[in-house]
């Protein structure tokens, strides 16, 4: 069987999971809810962050876990997905979509963090881009 590209990663169909948590994990206490979201849920975040913006992680999966009723989302599996919608949009980018029509990955995936020097693109394309846009406003 083929291996999946990280567009049909991003685009499967996963639902997301909202499960209380039976012993402490990373941040998250236990006996809290957890938000389990999909590599669609974090490209529809990622898509909204305004052009020249620099949002967190952490504050996505804040408001991640609000919107879905949850008190903290998963560290893990968020990364994970964060990563899929970043090697996808970069996959289209490669394929020639131009950068506006793309998910700007860029905009929340710090160049200095292990996620950035683990990506196709490298550190120093997400460098690059954030300068462009900070320069650019």
């Amino acid at each position: 069987m083929a291996k999946k590209s990280w567009i049909e990663k991003r685009d499967c169909e996963k639902s997301f999971q909202v499960k209380t948590i039976e012993k402490k994990f990373a941040d998250i206490p236990e006996g809290a809810k957890m938000l389990i979201a999909s590599p669609l849920i974090i490209d529809a975040y990622v898509s909204c962050i305004p052009f020249g913006k620099i949002v967190a992680p952490a504050t996505m999966r804040n408001d991640l876990a609000i919107e879905y009723q949850a008190d903290k989302s998963c560290p893990v599996t968020t990364g994970i997905f964060l990563r899929i919608v970043a090697e996808a949009a970069y996959m289209e980018i490669v394929a020639g979509k131009s950068m506006d029509e793309v998910t700007p990955f860029w905009r929340i995936i710090d160049p200095t963090s292990k996620l950035a020097s683990k990506l196709a693109c490298g550190a120093d394309f997400i460098s690059k881009q954030r300068a462009e846009e900070v320069g650019s406003i």
